[in-house]
């Protein structure tokens, strides 16, 4: 990883001369970051999969569509961080 992604947050307490030092809490917080979205990435595909052939199986959809996506990410006491919108195409 990059250092200046490494340093990207530190807590206002942590800041020092305008730079960021690289601490422990530092580390822990962007692992804790990494693991929440592997376990949400590997979770939204898996039920992508599974909506997609359960509408497949019931002929609600063909298989040559294009979905719109959206994923929201809200975090309790901060609200609404970010939304991303995409699509996906099934052929």
């Amino acid at each position: 990883m990059r250092d200046h992604a490494r340093r990207a947050w530190a807590p206002p307490a942590q800041r020092i001369g305008g730079h960021s030092e690289v601490t422990v809490h530092d580390e822990t917080f962007n692992l804790e970051i990494r693991k929440f979205l592997k376990h949400f990435g590997v979770t939204a595909q898996r039920e992508i999969e599974r909506a997609v052939a359960a509408a497949r199986g019931e002929g609600r959809l063909k298989g040559d569509e294009t979905l719109k996506t959206r994923a929201v990410l809200t975090v309790d006491g901060l609200g609404t961080l970010a939304t991303v919108d995409g699509e996906i195409h099934l052929e």
